[in-house]
């Protein structure tokens, strides 16, 4: 039940490095990409103290559990077994969300059938009883469902869930998609032309996942659950059985999983439960298959025959070392004990998680190392410890990893530690207590599928922070200690090492490291100390307001202090308690020269960890402790950004914090030393696939050798010296206008009180270093043979991108919009002619830039992974994609089934302030500027003819002026 808000939990631990558990447990496939899947999938045992009155009174998803029951839910169950749930859901407005979840995944495939449950999620939205072959997409364009992100689908090894979110909801939509979706569950068509090509996209789909990593992934999984059918069933499946399939072979699969009773339907959105439950039985209750429901196979129990010990030695791939213990997973009652027992098993691991993170910062023997504990695909409870040894010392970083189990197996936690952990829950709870009114339908109907799939219940955020508040006097030191030492016990104990370069003594040496006696040791223990923001820097006296203006509608106001700092408010409730603060300050890409090497690299990995004032990032942990603060940076085209989200009680001391690094910023060795040792460790990996050298070396080589985009070396990163990174950095915290935007839960007399006391209180700054003349964005010449690059992956993958320049700035932003709805054609037809005919590739795209507070820098980019030997199909095609839309205007329905989702997304998405901050960056230096590209903003896409858009792709994507690259397998030497 509180797994959800559990994993919330463990994501909102404010400036602490999450634990590095990189290693899959198991994977899942959605329609993009791959996924982690980390749940068992088994009905509950009943609960034998729970009368049969009570039990029949409880609706489905409560049988066997002593939660309270979700009231915001309906559930019930058709005469044939299927089951449902609706819920009433007005964010955003006018959607519907629909999740159909078939308890079949690969663990419940024949050796014959390896890729079926996946390939079966591809044929379902190909061709079924109410739509022809490939129409699926094209008629929820119409409706505004995006492909990809509105509709789609994801297979684990123990459950398929498809997914369709319906923007501005009608009931004649809604009951047309209803009876879609029915028919693709019941109905589905198996032609040998539709699934001879899915198979293609699946095995391209497979293609662009394989290398390195991937192989990584699979060698693990045997290693640790070795006999067991999770160690031998991909979801992906096999080039072999895949080819193999027939719509025979996936009709006898899809009849013996797809019946009702294996499915379970969730919607939340914006429509009465009366109305949504009636299209459940309205297009579900006549659902009858034949014969009696075949049972899942045994996925058994974990076995300790076999090695303990796995080296994998690839050149690509950094150091690194996964322990995993397993025990045998077990169905579980959703009880209120057992999940006081899984709070008590997290916060112990907490504990630890700390003492690991801030050994890590001090530059001990490894960069990063964290400790999991989860339940995986209805086979193996399993305790995972990932440890990425410093400069590929493998055994120091072993052995002083292990010593912190040790420690904490002999010496249980500090009642001191205890409550650092319990305040760290105690905030994440609070938060998702915060913003439970304004939870998406889409995340509400996900919960019940997740919820199906690890077979526990929902409960709302208010009843786990009750639950949690009063378990806090059960949390003691040994109660902790009895979790750690269960959950380093288990039927196997198994150590994986990857490492880029061979091992003395092999297996053997690592065996022999992982078997020797461990001392504990109290010094890895964390000091707990209580810090408050009075030991950040002094501020000064709160700064004079020379100017408050509202600027727009809903009390939007633009503030200016004396000292030149300028802010945008914007107070609402669209999401209670709940502030974002963004800082944008200095002039971002623009203070450095494309031209001359630079660090600009080094900000992102060290700026922050270097500390603030007197305070260092482990007295900042403490600083934070139970409040809702955080600190991220990035660089923007025109700015460096400081940003984060926090709550009104905590707005004061967010803004100090960010002020304080401004104005006294500190400059610890230690961050930028594990930074580049990090990095060093992760070179290496950019060759393992086309995909990774693309992203080391795209944007550079297509900005004409920009130095801004260069992937430094590790020669280059070797060479920083931590007073190297002060000397760029400093300077460039220190100058240039300072822009603090606040969107969220305030009012806006005490924001401006808070702002005059934190960023109104800094003294006047200099201009910003850099400038914005000889600093601007370039494109590379244009070629017709493309540069070329390889990487060290599979033989038969390859990556191709074609590219134009456009342009960039405020004063033309309706090119920028016409540019985009031009991308989402050109990738339609890209997905219509090299995947879904072609089969060619699983992922092609096309995407725009429009730097919009630049004079240049913009670019139209289509980009695919494929076969070598299809590289240069990839290039004719989209030239031959780029004439067409150049010399002949587009049909009214491609254009309406574009711009539609377009202008759904914009409806759903102008519901929150990201949408909002996004939109009115800048606007305290270029107010008209920034409403005219506001006022116009939907107008530019309603009202855009194809006209305008075969003459935007006659004017930009013309052949003489793209610019081409490939990635190809490295040659035999």
């Amino acid at each position: 039940m509180f797994r959800a808000i559990i994993v919330f939990v463990m994501k909102h631990m404010n400036l602490r490095s999450a634990a590095i558990c990189i290693l899959l447990l198991s994977t899942s496939l959605t329609a993009p990409a791959f996924a982690k899947e980390a749940q068992p999938s088994e009905q509950p045992a009943p609960v034998a103290e729970t009368g049969a009155e009570q039990a029949e009174n409880l609706p489905w998803l409560y049988q066997g559990s002593d939660i309270p029951v979700d009231e915001s839910w309906k559930f019930g169950v058709l005469p044939n077994g299927l089951r449902y749930a609706v819920k009433n859901n007005g964010v955003p407005p006018g959607q519907v969300a629909i999740r159909i979840a078939v308890d079949v995944g690969s663990l419940h495939e024949k050796d014959s059938e390896q890729g079926y449950a996946h390939l079966l999620e591809h044929l379902l939205f190909r061709e079924s009883k109410h739509v022809p072959d490939g129409e699926a997409k094209r008629i929820w364009q119409r409706f505004g469902a995006s492909f990809g992100s509105d509709t789609n689908a994801q297979t684990s090894p123990t459950q398929t869930v498809y997914k369709l979110d319906l923007p501005n909801v009608t009931a004649e939509n809604l009951d047309e998609s209803m009876k879609i979706l029915s028919g693709m569950m019941a109905y589905p068509k198996f032609t040998k032309t539709g699934v001879d090509a899915e198979k293609q996209v699946v095995i391209a789909e497979k293609r662009e996942s394989e290398g390195p990593r991937m192989d990584m992934i699979m060698a693990a999984n045997e290693h640790f659950y070795r006999g067991q059918r999770l160690a031998i069933r991909p979801v992906i499946g096999t080039n072999e059985t895949l080819m193999a399939a027939t719509p025979k072979s996936v009709g006898a699969f899809h009849a013996r999983w797809y019946r009702p009773e294996n499915v379970v339907i969730s919607i939340a959105g914006d429509m009465s439960v009366e109305d949504m439950e009636a299209l459940v039985v309205k297009h579900f209750g006549d659902w009858k298959v034949k014969g009696k429901a075949e049972p899942a196979p045994a996925f058994g129990d974990p076995i300790a025959t076999g090695p303990d010990v796995k080296l994998i030695v690839d050149p690509t791939q950094p150091m690194m070392i996964v322990w995993s213990i397993t025990r045998p997973w077990r169905p579980v009652r959703d009880t209120f004990a057992y999940n006081e027992q899984n709070m008590a098993d997290d916060l112990a691991l907490s504990v630890i998680n700390r003492r690991l993170e801030s050994t890590a910062r001090r530059g001990g023997s490894f960069l990063g190392a964290g400790i999991s504990n989860g339940k995986v695909s209805r086979s193996a409870e399993v305790t995972q410890m990932t440890i990425l040894p410093a400069d590929n010392n493998w055994q120091a970083a072993l052995n002083d990893a292990r010593a912190f189990v040790a420690d904490a197996k002999t010496t249980p936690p500090s009642q001191a530690d205890i409550d650092r952990e319990v305040a760290d829950y105690e905030n994440a709870i609070k938060t998702s207590v915060d913003s439970y009114p304004f939870e998406a339908g889409a995340d509400a109907a996900d919960s019940i599928a997740s919820a199906v799939d690890i077979r526990e219940t929902v409960a709302t955020p208010m009843i786990v922070q009750q639950f949690f508040t009063d378990a806090i006097p059960r949390f003691t030191p040994e109660r902790l200690f009895a979790s750690t030492d269960r959950m380093f016990e288990g039927t196997t104990s198994r150590i994986l090492v990857v490492s880029p370069v061979p091992i003395e003594g092999g297996e053997a040496a690592i065996a022999a490291a992982f078997s020797a006696p461990i001392q504990s040791t109290g010094a890895v223990r964390v000091d707990q100390k209580t810090i408050g923001f009075d030991a950040l820097p002094v501020l000064g006296a709160p700064g004079k307001v020379v100017s408050e203006t509202e600027v727009g509608p809903g009390g939007l106001t633009r503030i200016e202090f004396e000292n030149g700092v300028t802010a945008l408010l914007f107070p609402n409730n669209g999401e209670a308690q709940k502030i974002k603060v963004r800082v944008r300050f200095g002039k971002g890409y623009q203070a450095f020269d494309p031209a001359k090497p630079n660090i600009l690299w080094s900000g992102p990995m060290a700026l922050v960890g270097s500390g603030v004032g007197e305070l260092g990032l482990e007295e900042l942990d403490q600083l934070i402790s139970g409040k809702r603060i955080g600190f991220d940076f990035g660089v923007d085209y025109d700015a460096f950004e400081f940003s984060a989200d926090t709550r009104p009680s905590d707005l004061e001391g967010q803004l100090h914090l960010f002020a304080a690094k401004l104005l006294q910023p500190r400059w610890d060795a230690a961050p930028v030393d594990r930074g580049k040792r990090q990095m060093i460790a992760d070179y290496p990996s950019y060759t393992d696939s086309a995909s990774s050298v693309l992203a080391r070396d795209m944007l550079q080589l297509m900005g004409g050798g920009d130095t801004r985009y260069l992937t430094p070396t590790p020669e280059d990163i070797a060479a920083l010296t931590p007073e190297q990174f002060r000397a760029t950095w400093e300077p460039i915290l220190a100058t240039g206008p300072i822009e603090v935007m606040l969107f969220g839960d305030f009012q806006t007399p005490e924001a401006i009180d808070t702002l005059a006391k934190t960023f109104g209180a800094l003294p006047k700054r200099p201009d910003a270093i850099g400038a914005i003349g000889g600093a601007e964005m370039g494109f590379a010449a244009p070629n017709r043979e493309p540069v070329t690059r390889y990487h060290d992956g599979a033989k038969d993958q390859a990556a191709a991108v074609i590219g134009w320049p456009t342009g960039a700035g405020i004063t033309d932003i309706r090119e920028k919009r016409k540019l985009e709805i031009l991308s989402d054609i050109f990738r339609d037809r890209l997905f219509e002619t090299f995947r879904a005919a072609e089969g060619a590739s699983y992922s092609p795209y096309a995407t725009t830039e429009w730097p919009e507070n630049m004079n240049s820098g913009g670019y139209f980019i289509v980009i695919s992974q494929i076969q070598p030997q299809k590289v240069d199909q990839f290039f004719s095609t989209a030239e031959s994609i780029a004439f067409d839309l150049a010399t002949k205007p587009i049909t009214p329905d491609e254009l309406a089934r574009v711009v539609k989702p377009k202008l759904e997304w914009i409806d759903r998405a102008s519901t929150g302030n990201a949408f909002w901050m996004n939109e009115m960056e800048g606007m305290t230096r270029n107010r008209e500027g920034r409403f005219r590209a506001l006022r116009s903003l939907l107008i530019d896409y309603e009202d855009i003819t194809p006209e305008e858009l075969q003459e935007a792709a006659a004017r930009y994507l013309v052949p003489d002026s793209s610019w081409r690259m490939q990635v190809l397998p490295q040659p035999k030497p």
